[in-house]
C-alpha cells in the first residue's frame, strides 16, 4: 500500500514540476507521519523516504526513539512549539517549519547546541485561527533574526485555507514565492530564505507549481486504495 501510495505521489511531483519546467529533484518530499504508528513509518523510511514529520514534540521523540536505528532520517518538528517545550526537542530536530516569534527564538537560541534550520511561519492568507507572521512584518521579522546565532532562516512556510479554490491556493502559494525572493534578495547571512514549505497532500501539486521546495504529505501516503 505505502509503496504504491509513494509511487503516486512521486509520479504527481514529476507531472507537477513539468507543467513549469523545473527538476523533480529540486523537490523534497517530507513525510507527515503523526497519524501513523513506528512500525509503518519504519516500512515508509525502508521504502527510501529519509525525511519524517510530527506535529507534536512528545510524539517524534517517541519516534525518534523507536526508529534509533535509522539515524539518516531528517526529523521535521511541523506544529506549533510552545516555548516550555523548546528544551526537550531543539536538539533532536533538524528542521523547524514554524517560527513566528522573537520570544521563541530567543528560547530556541538559549537552548540548541547547534545551529537549527528554521522556515519561518507567513500567514499569507490572514485567517484569524493561523499562527504566523504577517506579510507586512516578514523583512523587519527576518532582520531581527540576525541577532540568533542558533537560528538560519532557511526559508517560508505557510498553509492555504481548508476551502479554498484552486486559484486562492495558487494566490496564496505565488504570494510566498515572492515573499522569499524578497527576503532572498536582501542577502542576509542568517536569512538565505531559499526554501519554500508549502502544499499538502490535497494541493502540493499547486504548490510545486509555485515553486515549493518541500512538501509536506501525509494522508496521501497512507490511504487505503
Amino acid at each position: 500500500m505505502i509503496a504504491d501510495n509513494l509511487q503516486e505521489i512521486e509520479q504527481e511531483i514529476q507531472d507537477s514540476c513539468a507543467l513549469v519546467h523545473r527538476n523533480p529533484k529540486e523537490v523534497q518530499l517530507v513525510a507527515v507521519t503523526k497519524s501513523v504508528d513506528s512500525d509503518t513509518t519504519k516500512q515508509l523510511v525502508e521504502a527510501g523516504v529519509l525525511h519524517c514529520a510530527e506535529n507534536r514534540v512528545d510524539k517524534l521523540l517517541q519516534k525518534k526513539q523507536d526508529l534509533v536505528d535509522f539515524p539518516e532520517i531528517k526529523w521535521h518538528l511541523i506544529g506549533n512549539l510552545q516555548r516550555r517545550k523548546v528544551k526537550l526537542i531543539v536538539n533532536e530536530i533538524d528542521y523547524f517549519h514554524a517560527l513566528d516569534s522573537l520570544k521563541l527564538a530567543e528560547e530556541i537560541q538559549k537552548r540548541a547546541e547547534k545551529e537549527l534550520a528554521c522556515f519561518i511561519e507567513v500567514n499569507v492568507s490572514g485567517e484569524e485561527s493561523k499562527h504566523g507572521i504577517s506579510p507586512d512584518e516578514l523583512l523587519s521579522f527576518v532582520e531581527s533574526l540576525g541577532d540568533y546565532s542558533k537560528i538560519k532562516v532557511i526559508g517560508l512556510m505557510t498553509m492555504a485555507p481548508k476551502d479554498a479554490s484552486v486559484e486562492q491556493i495558487h494566490k496564496v502559494f505565488g504570494t510566498l514565492e515572492d515573499l522569499r525572493n524578497l527576503v532572498h534578495q536582501q542577502g542576509f547571512a542568517h536569512a538565505p530564505c531559499e526554501e519554500l514549505s508549502m502544499g499538502m497532500s490535497q494541493d502540493f501539486p499547486i504548490a510545486i507549481q509555485e515553486g515549493a521546495t518541500f512538501i509536506r504529505v501525509g494522508t496521501a501516503l497512507f490511504k487505503d486504495k
